[in-house]
C-alpha cells in the first residue's frame, strides 16, 4: 500500500482539523493518537472561541483567533450538514466582571487600538444582559462578539468527517520517535513499527516533547480541572468571566464552571478541592447554580509554549516536519485559523 502524504501525530482539534483540510485538497492523510481522538485538551476546555483576556494576547496569536473567529460558523455549518452532528456555534458574548481599574483601561485602550466593540457597563445595564447575576457585582465589560461552540461535539463531527474523507485513524497507536534519513523525516515509529510518509505534521499538543527528536521543544502541560453543572436551561445567558475562572452556558442549560491552572506534569487527576472552589465560584456569580447537580468533573493538560506563542510551521532543522503546537489556553479560540495557516503553508511548500 502506497505511503500517506501526510502523516498528522495527534488527534486533538488541531489535528482534526488540519487532516481534515489536507484531506478534502485530495491528499491522502494518516492520523496517529496515543489513545481516543478527541478526548485531550480540546475536548477538556471551554469552547471559548476568544482568549480570556484577548488585549493581553500576543499580536501573532490575536490575528489566529481573528482568523478563526471569521471560519468558525461556516465550519459549524458545514459539519452539521455533513455529519449530521450541530456543533452549537452560539454567540453569547463575555460579560468581564469586576475589573480592576487598570485592567479596564487597558482593555479599553486595546480594544480603540484594534476596532474591536467592548464597552462597560454597570447597574441596570448589567442586569439585563445577565439577569442571574447574584448581588454584589456592580460593573463589567461587555465584549458581544465573543462566541462558544461545544467542543465535544464539534471533536465528533470533525471525526466522522475524517472517515467520511477516507482518512485512515490509527487510534491507540502512539508515536514514540521521527524517522530520519539525512535531516529529513520520512514517516514515524510506533510500537508497530515504521510508518512512512511524504511529510509529518506534529499537532500532539502537551505531548509533542515525548517524540523523538522533539525532547527540547519547550512546551510543558498545564493542568486544569473543569465542572459540568445541570442548570435548567435560560438560568445563564452569557460567558461570565471574574479573574481567571469562567461560566459557559450550554444551549441545553448545562454550564461549564473552569477552570484551574496548575503546574502538576503530566497528571490528570482531580481532587475534590477544586471541585469545591469551582462550586462556590459559581454559585457566587449566579445563585441560582448553587443547588445544580455536578454532572461531571475532569481535567485537561493544557500545551503551553514558552514565549506564550504556539510554535506553527516547518521545523527549522529537519525538513518535511510540521509543528502546530503550544497553544495553551486559546487552543480552540485559535486552532481553526493556526490550522488554516498551516495548511497554506504546506500548500506553498509542496507548489
Amino acid at each position: 500500500m502506497r505511503a500517506p502524504d501526510f502523516i498528522v501525530v495527534g488527534g486533538g482539534l488541531l489535528g482534526l482539523l488540519t487532516a481534515r483540510a489536507l484531506a478534502r485538497e485530495g491528499a491522502r492523510v494518516a492520523l496517529y493518537d496515543k489513545g481516543e481522538p478527541g478526548r485531550e485538551a480540546s475536548w477538556a476546555g471551554g469552547g471559548i472561541l476568544a482568549p480570556l483576556h484577548p488585549w493581553r494576547c500576543p499580536p501573532r496569536l490575536w490575528r489566529l483567533v481573528v482568523r478563526s473567529r471569521g471560519l468558525y460558523p461556516r465550519l459549524a455549518e458545514e459539519l452539521r450538514e455533513e455529519t449530521g452532528i450541530d456543533p452549537e456555534w452560539t454567540p453569547s458574548g463575555l460579560l468581564v466582571l469586576d475589573p480592576e481599574p487598570e485592567e479596564a483601561e487597558r482593555a479599553l485602550a486595546w480594544a480603540r487600538e484594534h476596532g474591536e466593540e467592548l464597552r462597560p457597563v454597570e447597574g441596570a445595564e448589567l442586569r439585563e444582559l445577565e439577569p442571574g447575576l447574584g448581588p454584589g457585582h456592580v460593573h463589567g465589560l461587555w465584549l458581544p462578539w465573543v462566541a462558544q461552540i461545544r467542543n465535544p461535539r464539534l471533536l465528533k463531527a470533525l471525526l466522522r468527517s475524517l472517515h467520511r474523507l477516507g482518512v485512515e485513524i490509527r487510534a491507540g497507536e502512539p508515536v514514540v520517535a521521527l524517522a530520519l534519513e539525512g535531516g529529513r523525516v520520512t514517516g514515524v515509529r510506533t510500537p508497530q513499527g515504521l510508518r512512512p510518509a511524504g511529510a509529518v505534521i506534529v499537532t500532539a499538543g502537551a505531548w509533542t516533547p515525548l517524540i523523538r527528536p522533539l525532547e527540547d521543544l519547550p512546551i510543558r502541560p498545564v493542568r486544569g480541572q473543569m465542572l459540568l453543572l445541570r442548570a435548567r436551561p435560560g438560568a445563564l445567558r452569557r460567558i461570565l468571566l471574574q479573574g481567571d475562572r469562567y461560566l459557559v452556558p450550554r444551549r441545553d442549560g448545562r454550564v461549564l464552571a473552569g477552570s484551574t491552572v496548575e503546574e502538576a506534569g503530566y497528571d490528570k487527576s482531580t481532587d475534590p478541592g477544586a471541585a469545591e472552589a469551582l462550586r462556590a465560584f459559581a454559585a457566587g456569580l449566579v445563585p441560582a447554580l448553587a443547588g445544580a447537580p455536578l454532572e461531571r468533573h475532569w481535567a485537561g493538560l493544557r500545551p503551553r509554549a514558552e514565549g506564550g506563542e504556539p510554535f506553527i510551521g516547518p521545523h527549522p532543522g529537519l525538513r518535511s516536519l510540521y509543528l502546530c503546537a503550544g497553544h495553551f489556553r486559546t487552543g480552540v479560540a485559535s486552532g481553526l485559523g493556526s490550522a488554516d495557516a498551516l495548511v497554506e503553508q504546506l500548500a506553498a511548500a509542496t507548489a
